[in-house]
This record gives C-alpha cells, structure tokens and sequence, in this order.
C-alpha cells in the first residue's frame, strides 16, 4: 500500500456531509485554471453559488483571463471552504473540486443565482458575463489535519 493511500481515509457519511456542507454554502471560491498564453497554473478568486442540482456555477466575465483560459482548456479545479475567525487555517476544512468547465443557461439560472448573490443583480444582464456549470468529475475534501477523503460526484449527492 502506497503512502497516499494510507493517509486517505475510506469515505463515510460525515466526510459526505461535510463536503455537501462546503459546496453548498460556498459563495466564493478559488478558480484554478491553465494560463492561455503560457500553460502555466493560474488561480482566481470567483463568485460561486449552486444549481438545483447541487453542480457548483459561476458568473464570470468574457473579459477575465480566466474564462479565456476556461475557452481554450474546460479542465479546472475549485477550492471553497474558508478558514474561520481563529486558530491555524489549516485546522478548518476546505473542498478541492475537479471538474470541466461548460456554460450554461444564464436566463434559467439567473433567479437562483441571484437568491444566492444579490450583489450581482447590478451586473448580471451585461452582455460580456456568462454562467458556467463546473462539472464535477472527483473532489478531495480536507476535513483538517489527518483528514483527508477523496470523493466522486455522487458522494456529494450532484445529480
């Protein structure tokens, strides 16, 4: 057995609930994609909200480099979970999310992400913003030191 297999723990119903919790109430995220020009990793940080379903969306502009590299390359990841107010960051959990990248109906999506981003009623009918659904192909969900779970869309119950 392989060192990273010893350190992952077997998924179970808490380490589900615990990522369903981070995706669900995240309202921001840090969007990794690869730079267009160079090929090198790039993070941004984006808005965030859910769909019916659970996928994670984002409305992002045409103009920001990162939904040109989305264009060229759909393959990202999204962190979300936030440290909390006190002690080390690192104790606090945060949900890694594998996925591709793919627009979608920004006109059927607009009541729900509104609900969740109200703020971004000022922008969200410009022409150069589109919604994109991240579709989730694997996550792994750090739940603090010595907890660490990798997760398949299924286990966050994404439809």
């Amino acid at each position: 057995m392989s060192t990273q297999q010893r350190l992952v723990r077997e998924t179970d119903e808490e380490a589900r609930g615990l990522a369903q919790h981070l995706l669900r109430n995240a309202r921001f995220g840090a969007l990794g994609v690869l730079d267009p020009v160079g090929g090198a990793p790039m993070v941004s940080r984006v808005s965030v909200g859910t769909d019916a379903d659970g996928n994670p969306v984002s409305l992002m502009s045409d103009l920001s480099l990162h939904t040109q590299a989305l264009a060229g390359n759909p393959a990202c990841s999204l962190l979300v979970g936030e440290p909390g107010p006190r002690g080390d960051p690192l104790i606090h959990p945060r949900l890694t999310l594998q996925c591709t990248a793919a627009p979608a109906d920004k006109a059927a999506l607009k009541p729900l992400y509104l609900s969740q981003h109200p703020k971004a009623a000022l922008y969200f009918d410009f022409s150069d913003f589109s919604v994109y659904r991240l579709v989730v192909t694997e996550a792994h969900l750090n739940g603090g030191f010595g907890k660490a779970f990798h997760l398949l869309p299924e286990d966050l119950r994404l439809a």
